[in-house]
């Protein structure tokens, strides 16, 4: 079998992997357009953040490791521009030029996503930046060394804006974030919100939401960030206004899009052809609350995607229970963590839900350096199932969310979750754990 993999990141590494592993006699192609494979993205932030770390450290496998171990064809600098699904053949350029073409028995596409830039004035200057791959990472953290950065504007408030307001604290840049959006942090209870908001002001982040954003301008040797009554000095400007699916090419020959424009794939991630799979960030999946179909561009589901693509290509059916978008990342002391539905997404999806708000302790009372843990919990009035939890805390939030995910995928009901046997020790939390406690009280809502 002839298996071609278009893109190397996480699904399409995980699946020419896997698939070698399985049927060391498949022949299988991948095709990268950069020059870095399975690769540590979201330890960008906190790389740049160190001066002294090398970008290579993130980097998990080398190119040739793939090539000399697994005997996987990974041609790098390889875009593919075309596919024929009759033919069934890829085809596209190199960096330097020359154009290729592949046959395939089976493709699978994982493209991943890209990052959403304004059509606006000034986004193309060469102060402004993304952070999306390894080369993007190299570029940022190269330009505040060359170019003795000290003033940062960040268009955008999602996971890497709020990292990446860190990693310019402890490079001595001082950072302003703005976005055209008037809710800080929509998804997130307000409380936990409001946690979060003043972690950032505290240190020194300057937060400016609704704020239409105009154009960009030179400005001596930066920028000016023109907004609606608002101008903004910057040394740089980093764009982190999310990411949107590498769909074109599926769109082009006729494949079926789903939420968001992402590649629609059933469970076994196979598409509307049968000779192509999908996977990873430029693919939906489906949501194990809602039953329904997402797009939530996750590293573990990528991972566990190209698996299963693997699995099913080589012979062993493989189907996937789908995603809870359990996450969690780090704001300056604070740990956020959530999965499952908050409660607009609850009430979208049809439930009728319920929430509370408890504030409890990291630790058991009298334990020395016990620190405050928000958590926003959601069930469903009529059934009692949890559907959803958000935390927040400088500690013991960030593996905590994962008791919230085992409970989503297993469909428990809050009281049964409340009756969950979970591990106490003064240094680790109170006799009632503060999943039990914020459990405890939504039971009674209930």
């Amino acid at each position: 079998m002839k298996f071609v993999i278009i893109g190397g990141d996480a699904a399409g590494m995980s699946a020419a992997s896997r698939a070698k592993r399985k049927d060391p006699d498949i022949d299988v192609i991948v095709l990268e357009q950069t020059y870095d494979v399975s690769y540590s993205a979201c330890g960008m932030p906190y790389n740049i953040a160190d001066p002294q770390r090398d970008m290579e450290k993130l980097v998990v496998r080398k190119a040739k490791v793939f090539i000399e171990k697994n005997n996987i064809n990974l041609l790098t600098g390889h875009r593919v521009t075309a596919i024929d699904r009759t033919a069934k053949k890829v085809s596209g350029i190199t960096i330097e030029g020359k154009t290729f073409s592949f046959d395939y028995d089976t493709l699978f596409i994982a493209t991943g996503a890209s990052p959403v830039i304004p059509d606006l004035p000034g986004f193309d200057l060469p102060q402004v930046m993304v952070l999306k791959s390894l080369e993007h990472g190299k570029l940022i953290k190269s330009y505040i060394q060359q170019n003795n950065v000290k003033k940062a504007v960040i268009i955008g408030m999602g996971y890497i804006a709020l990292e990446m307001c860190e990693s310019f604290e402890k490079r001595g840049v001082k950072t302003s974030m703005v976005k055209p959006g008037p809710v800080f942090l929509p998804w997130a209870s307000r409380n936990l919100a409001d946690v979060i908001y003043e972690e950032l002001t505290h240190n020194g982040v300057d937060i400016y939401s609704g704020v239409a954003i105009q154009k960009i301008e030179p400005s001596g040797n930066g920028v000016r960030v023109i907004c609606e009554n608002l101008n903004l000095e910057a040394d740089m400007v980093l764009v982190a206004m999310g990411v949107t699916p590498c769909s074109e090419m599926a769109k082009d020959i006729g494949l079926e899009l789903g939420i968001a424009d992402s590649i629609a794939v059933d469970r076994r991630l196979k598409t509307s052809d049968k000779n192509i799979y999908a996977a990873g960030d430029c693919a939906d999946a489906y949501h194990v609350v809602t039953n329904d179909k997402c797009w939530i561009p996750l590293a573990l589901r990528a991972n566990r995607a190209g698996w299963a693509v693997a699995d099913n290509i080589c012979g062993t059916p493989t189907r996937l229970q789908g995603m809870a978008g359990t996450s969690v990342f780090k704001v300056f002391s604070l740990e956020v963590a959530r999965a499952g539905l908050n409660i607009k997404e609850a009430v979208d999806a049809g439930f009728d839900p319920v929430e509370n708000n408890v504030k409890t302790r990291s630790k058991a009372h009298g334990h020395p350096g016990s620190t405050p843990i928000h958590i926003n919990m959601v069930a469903d009035r009529k059934t009692g199932r949890l559907l959803g939890t958000q935390m927040v805390g400088n500690e013991g939030v960030a593996h905590r969310i994962n008791a919230i995910a085992v409970a989503l995928h297993n469909k428990m009901t809050v009281e049964d979750f409340s009756q969950t046997d979970l591990a106490y020790a003064p240094p680790f939390g109170p006799v009632w754990d503060p999943l039990l406690t914020a459990a405890n009280q939504l039971v009674k809502k209930i």
